[in-house]
């Protein structure tokens, strides 16, 4: 990525230059959310987003740390409308029939006993809008094309889906363009995760049996040989399905994307009878490795937030909720550099401190949650040292306020310790299969 100045650009006869105080890349959560707080500060916002909302995205378990957030952006009426209500979790191995029902109200906090599944295209929306209807500029169907980093600030170019160039002087630049990791390419900073390697396969289904209970809303997680199934119930209907599979297993695939995920299915018996009368009304979509980090998570004149900094697996639903509490932090952090830079550098850390808290917390049961260990202590729960309110705490995003888990998270990774070292050789056999499983394809 070039350095120059913006402002040179403007005196070489780019008329159409246009000021903003911070441009944002991407309208999703993290987009979207920053833009909403920044133009309620006062600050003059530009987002630009690539597509069109609404559009579809996948993603759509929510956990209840993100209802004060909606609370504080004003939007969780709207979010209730489109939500089908989301009590807890349920883990099932499909090779013994064993079950296990997690309900958020076991947490520490028993204040959030539930979230949401949304569909995410009505989700996003709902925030976009939202910015928009805060003051902020938002302009869909136009792609960022290049930046470039001065003393002034940054010269942005970005082109719409009739083909025109539009370009921007920004005193600020935040990157939320999500899973395109705009600036993390860009400035060679992206790195893939060598701890953790997986691909997706997803699609929406109508038909799919539901339980009868409260437990209607719950996401259904399932364990199979080459990873793990969501099965994420939706408001109208529709039913959310991915599979989370090893890159090995994604590469075998000989077969039309479509027939392959049906056939992956088959390979999940209590998935599969859910399914048995469901119909396929979505394109099956495969992604390849998206486990990532960036080296860094802001720089002079940016930052990065959410999946635009890091993604690891969606195996607990912590995508969304991460990337809007990213968002929050950032927007102080923003505010900071451009109202009161003596506060910059301070700001600045606990935005970094927090944007990589919440990978490495999830991280340590994301590696794990496939082990022998860890599927027994996930089917067999005990609250000793309240072991299983603090894990519920984690499992419900409670992780950057001051719910008083900590010791009890590090009892239950002792417990974990220990466990693996009762069962040596099964131990050392499953890290071994990881090892191979986790290589790039």
């Amino acid at each position: 990525m070039e350095r120059g100045s913006p402002d040179a650009a403007a005196l070489n006869g780019d008329a159409a230059l246009q000021q903003t105080d911070v441009l944002v890349i991407g309208g999703g959560p993290a987009g979207s959310t920053v833009a909403t707080l920044l133009a309620r500060r006062g600050h003059q916002v530009t987002l630009v987003e690539k597509d069109q909302h609404p559009r579809f995205h996948i993603g759509e378990s929510l956990l209840p740390a993100n209802l004060p957030l909606f609370e504080q952006l004003g939007v969780a009426e709207q979010v209730r409308a489109i939500g089908m209500q989301k009590w807890g979790a349920e883990f099932i191995s499909p090779w013994d029939g064993r079950e296990q029902d997690f309900r958020f109200a076991e947490a520490w906090d028993k204040s959030m006993p539930y979230a949401y599944q949304v569909r995410r295209s009505q989700f996003d929306e709902i925030l976009i809008r939202n910015a928009a209807l805060a003051g902020a500029e938002v302009i869909e169907h136009c792609r960022v094309r290049s930046v470039e980093f001065g003393k002034r600030g940054v010269r942005i170019e970005a082109e719409h889906q009739d083909g025109r160039k539009q370009c921007w002087q920004a005193r600020y630049l935040v990157d939320a363009s999500g899973r395109d990791t705009f600036l993390a390419n860009r400035l060679g900073a992206k790195r893939r995760n060598p701890r953790h390697s997986s691909a997706a396969l997803f699609a929406h289904f109508s038909g799919a049996r539901r339980h009868p209970d409260e437990r209607a809303g719950h996401i259904s997680i399932y364990w199979f040989d080459h990873g793990w199934f969501w099965f994420i119930p939706l408001h109208d209907g529709a039913t959310s399905v991915g599979a989370v599979v090893w890159p090995y297993y994604l590469k075998s695939r000989s077969t039309p994307v479509d027939e392959f995920f049906l056939a992956t299915i088959g390979l999940c018996a209590p998935l599969a009878q859910r399914l048995a009368t469901a119909t396929l009304i979505t394109e099956v979509e495969a992604t390849g490795n998206y486990s990532y980090s960036s080296t860094r998570s802001h720089g002079e004149g940016y930052l990065l937030l959410g999946d635009a900094y890091a993604f690891i697996d969606p195996v607990f639903s912590s995508g969304v909720m991460l990337a809007m509490n990213s968002a929050f932090v950032g927007a102080d952090a923003v505010d900071a550099c451009l109202r009161a830079p003596a506060r910059a550098g301070a700001a600045l850390r606990a935005f970094d401190r927090s944007v990589r808290r919440g990978p490495r917390e999830y991280s340590w049961f994301i590696y794990r949650v496939t082990t022998p260990t860890m599927r027994e202590m996930l089917l067999a729960p005990r609250n000793l040292l309240r072991m299983k309110e603090a894990l519920m705490s984690v499992l419900a995003g409670d992780i950057f306020g001051r719910t008083p888990i900590w010791k009890s998270v590090r009892a239950f990774k002792l417990t974990y310790r220990i466990f693996s070292l009762l069962h040596p050789l099964r131990t050392l056999l499953a890290a071994r299969r990881r090892s191979l499983n986790i290589r790039p394809a």
